[in-house]
């Protein structure tokens, strides 16, 4: 897997049957390590061992719906309350980030509701407050403290 722009970290992996797995903190099992995993796995343990965001509120490929539509969020982190604190969005280390990516967390946030945005692919990340209706975002030059 690619290097990221993120500190490095002892992933546990395992081979079976041809294919990559990846031990996921979070969801406490064995994940098929796509390169969105890779990027994923390195920003939860980012997260929580350089940022100190508590391990226990986060939830990884959490489901929503949207328009009626299964979606599944990334990576959200509630506040001590339970309530959505910040909506993490991951693409593999060779996706660009375009309007894209940006337009699909946004849409995601209309259901959950989650005070912070992020966009990352291992190597660019993006992080701002949700804006209020009508209100232009304002990019963070670093990630909130919990």
């Amino acid at each position: 897997m690619n290097q990221l722009n993120l500190p490095s970290i002892s992933p546990n992996l395992k081979k079976e049957q041809g294919k990559v797995f990846i031990f996921d903190i979070i969801r406490k099992k064995y994940v098929v390590l796509t390169p969105e995993e890779w990027v994923r796995q390195h920003f939860v343990q980012h997260l929580i061992q350089n940022l100190h965001y508590p391990k226990s509120l986060f939830r990884v490929e959490s489901s929503l719906t949207f328009n009626r539509l299964q979606k599944r969020s990334d990576i959200l982190i509630r506040d001590r309350e339970g309530k959505p604190w910040m909506l993490v969005e991951c693409k593999s280390s060779s996706i660009k980030l375009t309007q894209q990516a940006f337009n699909q967390i946004a849409v995601y946030n209309m259901t959950i509701g989650a005070t912070y945005l992020a966009v990352t692919n291992g190597m660019v990340h993006y992080c701002w407050r949700a804006p209020e209706l009508g209100k232009e975002a304002v990019f963070l030059d670093k990630f909130p403290e919990f």
